[in-house]
């Protein structure tokens, strides 16, 4: 079953798509460069930079090349914002309070 992508969803992929454009941009790389580096097509970066989609394990790949693949991870990590924490100390018993090893 196939359903239309949901306009939040298009909206962050292009989004994302231009703000690693831009780091790109910033580090004076070009595509070609960055494809190389990442172990992908440089279409495939066009494709992200364009927010068309793609894998994530590709766009975490751009991420990486960009210095930026973990910023982008952490930023997902519930244990990172003050409602992680509380409801991780609700639902654990404090065991992950402290964060989480890395």
């Amino acid at each position: 079953m196939s359903t239309a992508t949901p306009r939040p969803v298009v909206r962050a992929m292009r989004s994302m798509g231009e703000d690693l454009h831009r780091w790109r941009r910033l580090q004076g790389l070009s595509r070609e460069v960055v494809a190389d580096r990442a172990g992908v097509s440089l279409s495939t970066v066009k494709r992200i930079e364009a927010g068309q989609g793609a894998s994530l394990e590709h766009v975490l790949r751009v991420a990486r090349a960009l210095g930026v693949m973990d910023s982008l991870v952490e930023s997902v990590d519930p244990l990172a914002s003050d409602v992680g924490r509380m409801r991780a100390v609700e639902l654990l018993d404090g065991t992950a309070a402290g964060g989480r090893r890395r």
